[in-house]
């Protein structure tokens, strides 16, 4: 019983932590004016397969203003770059 409690606890908590790992990415238009419901539209459309499409967005004319959770700024690079 204590084994089948624990392994319920594990995957109730694997769970949440899924559902916590969404694209909170921001997205615009520049230059162009938008609605809500234009944006909206074109995410739920190019999120058709369950994960956004960037390149679907980015068609429709959105931009990414926050990077993705995942990608790690790049590294200074060149001869102002001095590491200490």
């Amino acid at each position: 019983m204590r084994r089948a409690s624990g392994a319920i606890w594990l995957l109730l908590l694997l769970t949440l932590a899924a559902c916590g790992r969404s694209d909170t990415r921001e997205w615009m238009k520049i230059d162009q004016p938008y609605t809500t419901a234009e944006f909206r539209r074109d995410y739920a459309e190019c999120s058709k397969g369950g994960a956004l499409d960037e390149d679907c967005m980015r068609r429709r004319g959105w931009v990414a203003v926050t990077a993705k959770p995942e990608e790690k700024p790049p590294e200074p690079q060149g001869p102002a770059y001095r590491p200490r």
